[in-house]
């Protein structure tokens, strides 16, 4: 009874049957239910809760804790200034479009992608290619029979518009909203919940808006402050400690783990778009000129299923299993820091217990790659809803840093002791700090920020124009300002620089962890072949809520002391495990808690009590072995750690055959 062969596929994927568990069981719930609720914000119960933590966990010691990087715990509201020198207040939005007579809201790309997959889904009806799932039974043909019913009539599409619809699928993300409005207009794309035509799409701001006080206004700062849609930015404005406490050395990574907030348009994809969500993110910061990888070697034959940027750009979908190592050498990856998150990434999503051959990493086209991006990929998850980005990879260059500073005048960068010294000439200004300030007052620090930053021949160019009299000069604000002689000098020098200074660029892996919960729930979900209605999730024993049940046969006085026994060892082995003593069966006890995907379950009854025996059932097979209890606990604890597999503790114990002696 050790090894049982398990068909997992025996019925085919039930989202309803999955949806009804995870609601059944509180995994997760909408928030305020009996008020009604409010789409896009969720409740995780107990398991979700204990699973999100799992997964919170493995990931701390993943990324944190294996590569020695600093974590961080920073506020989430943030004042207006800071989202609009990093570019979100004026890019950080989708494109809405509104249903022409009820008024109603859709995403503009997620309306053409869900028509153009519905209508290519009718198609392959029509032609008869969608293969038929087999009916468990009576009652599942009948339900098939009734959902029929409902359904429109499949409609065949021409050769034409199959290719060009799977063109514009393989392109969707590269689509501007002009272009998103043109695809509704010439291919007749509606609103499928009531036929009504749609306006031209309008772009939406996904943030979040907030106040401080009871004014509403804070000294320094204004009246708007958001809710942060991202934790990245904190990492960026706190560079300057994180550089010290890292004594000044690069390269280095910060990593946090934290709510944010982004007002979706219409969310109606349960967790993969909610309103309020955590995110765990990296920011690796590494010299500009050498984003080599010291790790780089123990990732390198990682392999990898690569969508690139041109393969999307010529209509196509076909993805390119590689190395990671044979990716960078090729330039399809940019550079080895980059390529070991990617490795990294795949490995910790594989890790927690998702399917390999439903994930894939797409590259970033040039129309949705953001602005501060020079390279992104994605890691997407294959589920229900079709291809979900969960950890999106990005090398953001130095455009964060770049920004701050020149907002603050903070200089965010790193000084590097040279080897040798580096002699050059350059032309350099000189303010007379009497004249200067009293000319320009509150304004003098801005500008002598703008000619520092002007390159030599600007330079040269303003020393000419102030040999004839007077030269201008902009500001970061774009102010202008007329400068003089008696106010600034350009003198050519002689310099001797035993510092390198320069602006650290930025490798961000960004993790949605609600996304990466839920692409396992259904990566996970299963039925037995003689039980299709109890369905059973096979969590990795990793990140699962509870990692062993403890199931006394009676709940008579004597199984006490034993069973409080094998909680305490557990505990004290630092295994979560739950009693279930209720009055039913064992077999429905276990089922139960198969639903919870709890791995492990002992088993205590009369035999135990006298012989000190136990028995280990594993989930999925539902096979059982026998031992002493504490040869039992330790095979268990060896399990739920990873030291050891199921096929490893069939040969430390031996299989139960349904029968314990008692003496």
């Amino acid at each position: 009874m050790a090894n049982i062969a398990v068909n997992k596929t025996a019925h085919a994927f039930d989202k309803s049957r999955l949806e009804a568990l995870l609601n059944r069981r509180f995994f997760y719930a909408p928030a305020f239910e009996i008020y009604g609720g409010v789409a896009g914000l969720y409740d995780y119960g107990p398991p979700g809760s204990s699973l999100q933590a799992n997964i919170i966990s493995e990931w701390r010691k993943h990324f944190i804790i294996e590569d020695s990087m600093l974590e961080l715990d920073t506020t989430i509201m943030t004042p207006a200034s800071v989202f609009e020198t990093s570019g979100h207040v004026a890019r950080f939005a989708d494109w809405m479009v509104k249903d022409s007579k009820t008024g109603d809201v859709l995403r503009a790309d997620h309306l053409v992608k869900n028509v153009i997959e519905a209508r290519l889904a009718g198609d392959q009806e029509a032609r008869g290619l969608a293969a038929e799932p087999p009916a468990a039974d009576e009652a599942d043909k009948k339900k098939k029979k009734k959902v029929d019913k409902t359904k429109k009539a499949p409609v065949r599409l021409s050769d034409e518009d199959v290719g060009a619809y799977e063109r514009i699928l393989a392109t969707l993300d590269n689509f501007s909203g002009p272009e998103l409005g043109e695809l509704c207009r010439q291919h007749k794309i509606t609103n499928p919940d009531t036929d009504n035509e749609v306006t031209e799409p309008q772009e939406f701001n996904l943030m979040f808006a907030s106040s401080i006080g009871p004014t509403g206004q804070h000294p320094g700062f204004g009246a708007i402050f958001f809710l942060r849609p991202e934790t990245a930015q904190s990492h960026f404005l706190n560079f300057s400690r994180l550089l010290e406490f890292n004594n000044g050395r690069i390269p280095f990574a910060s990593a946090q783990i934290g709510r944010s907030f982004r007002n979706e348009i219409s969310p109606r994809a349960g967790l993969l778009r909610v309103r309020e969500f955590t995110m765990a993110e990296i920011e690796h910061f590494v010299d500009p000129e050498d984003k080599r990888h010291e790790k780089f070697h123990e990732v390198r034959d990682v392999v990898l299923r690569l969508l690139n940027r041109d393969v999307q750009s010529s209509g196509r979908t076909e993805v390119t299993s590689m190395s990671i190592g044979e990716a960078v050498d090729k330039g399809v990856v940019a550079n080895e820091t980059l390529g070991y998150f990617l490795a990294r990434i795949y490995l910790f999503l594989t890790k927690v217990g998702i399917n390999s051959e439903r994930l894939r990493f797409r590259q970033h086209m040039s129309n949705e790659m953001a602005h501060y991006a020079t390279d992104c990929w994605d890691a997407e998850i294959h589920n229900s809803y079709g291809w979900t980005e969960c950890v999106g990879c990005a090398d953001r260059a130095a455009y964060d840093l770049t920004v701050h500073s020149k907002k603050t005048g903070h200089a965010l960068v790193v000084r590097q002791a040279l080897r040798e010294a580096v002699v050059t000439e350059k032309e350099v200004a000189e303010f007379n700090k009497k004249t200067f300030g009293k000319t320009f007052g509150k304004d003098g620090a801005a500008i002598q920020r703008a000619v520092n930053g002007l390159d030599d021949a600007a330079l040269l160019k303003a020393k000419g124009e102030l040999a004839q009299g007077s030269t201008t000069v902009a500001t970061a604000e774009g102010t202008e300002f007329t400068l003089t002689a008696d106010l600034v000098t350009i003198e050519r020098k002689t310099l001797k620089q035993s510092v390198r200074e320069f602006t650290p660029n930025v490798i961000e892996p960004s993790f949605g962890l609600g996304r990466i919960l839920y692409a396992l729930l259904e990566h996970s979900f299963w039925s037995r072949e003689q039980d299709v209605e109890r369905g059973v999730l096979s969590l990795p024993p990793l990140v699962a809520p509870t990692k062993v049940l403890i199931v006394p046969l009676s709940a008579k006085h004597e199984f006490g002391p034993l069973v409080r026994e094998v909680s305490s060892k557990l505990r004290k082995a630092g295994v979560f495990s739950r009693v279930d003593d209720s009055n039913t069966s064992i077999g429905k006890r276990y089922a139960r808690n198969d639903e919870l995907g709890t791995p492990f379950g002992v088993t205590l009854d009369f035999a135990s009590v006298q012989n000190r025996t136990m028995t280990l059932r594993e989930r999925d097979t539902t096979g059982q072995l026998i031992g002493p209890i504490d040869e039992v606990l330790a095979v268990v604890t060896d399990l739920v750690q990873g030291s050891i597999d199921w096929a490893e503790a069939c040969k430390k114990l031996p299989a139960y055959d349904g029968v314990q002696a008692v003496e």
